[in-house]
């Protein structure tokens, strides 16, 4: 049985595209990352997933059911949707409530151990709240009935490093108790850390999907070393993977495409007083990675 299964899954607005025949699956146990310029149809897909709004043509399973008019699905998934609305005269607290009971079982233990571990207080009204606490509030609503699938749209938008991190261990957690995650991201080191593999949709066609360290392979990234010397720009002319190169006394600046190691083998040859390594746009890996399918 797939987590997430689709059959020529198509979504159109009257002429507008939203996603059109897209053939997806997704395993049990695995973290998904579902990637893609603004406006490719990742939310659209989403809410196709979540019977939110009804496909104009194709056919989709959740969790070995049919997500069609399929309200008992709802409570074995967990969804932080990317525009979250919450109903802003509720405290955080009255809110859970409503989810828990709506979801028909609520482990009051484990909740209690999602707030603290995201330093939320739910006793405030949700208009009070800032919007990394709000989105706190969808993360911990879409984890606390510890769903067999979590979908996620931007999950961590609005949070800070920390507790971007503790997210990540949430998923890792959850991923080791059985669930599946599949994540809509624009974060690459986030997608990079917890995803086994990728599925990449443009103009609502899905292009490839990958395992993550094909799409690391493919990436870019920009690249600025200081040494304490003068350096002779031909000899890195002959280092694999660099491209754009630029040498000038002792700097350089390169385009790096794939593995980081034989630029730094190189680089190591030399006194490095500054290293500055740019991680790329998901738009840049993005296009990258399509444009070597589309060359081979």
């Amino acid at each position: 049985m797939s987590a997430i299964r689709t059959e020529k899954l198509s979504k159109h607005y009257g002429r507008r595209r939203g996603v059109v025949e897209l053939d997806l699956e997704v395993k049990p146990g695995e973290v998904f990352g579902f990637l893609g310029p603004n406006g490719a149809g990742k939310t659209t897909t989403i809410r196709l997933l979540l019977d939110l709004i009804r496909p104009s043509g194709g056919q989709a399973w959740v969790l070995g059911q049919p997500v069609r008019d399929n309200p008992a699905l709802r409570r074995r998934v967990g969804y932080l949707p990317g525009e979250l609305n919450l109903y802003d005269g509720l405290t955080g607290w009255e809110l859970l409530r409503y989810f828990g009971r709506l979801r028909g079982k609520l482990d009051a233990a484990y909740l209690n151990g999602l707030l603290e571990r995201l330093a939320l207080d739910p006793t405030r009204k949700l208009r009070t709240l800032s919007k990394g606490n709000k989105q706190k509030i969808g993360l911990v609503q879409a984890f606390m009935h510890r769903p067999e699938l979590l979908i996620l749209d931007e999950p961590t938008s609005g949070l800070d490093p920390l507790l971007q991190a503790e997210f990540q261990k949430l998923v890792q957690e959850v991923r080791r108790e059985g669930a599946t995650v599949f994540l809509s991201s624009h974060v690459m080191g986030e997608v990079q850390a917890l995803c086994d593999r990728v599925g990449i949709i443009r103009e609502g066609r899905l292009v490839a999907v990958s395992a993550i360290h094909e799409l690391a392979e493919r990436s870019l990234r920009r690249v600025r070393i200081r040494f304490a010397e003068a350096i002779n720009p031909k000899e890195w002319a002959q280092v694999p993977g660099l491209k754009d190169l630029r040498a000038e006394g002792d700097w350089l600046e390169a385009t790096v495409q794939g593995s980081l190691d034989p630029l730094i083998k190189a680089a190591a040859q030399h006194r490095v007083r500054d290293f500055i390594s740019q991680e790329p746009s998901l738009e840049e890996i993005f296009l990258a990675y399509y444009d070597a399918r589309s060359a081979a």
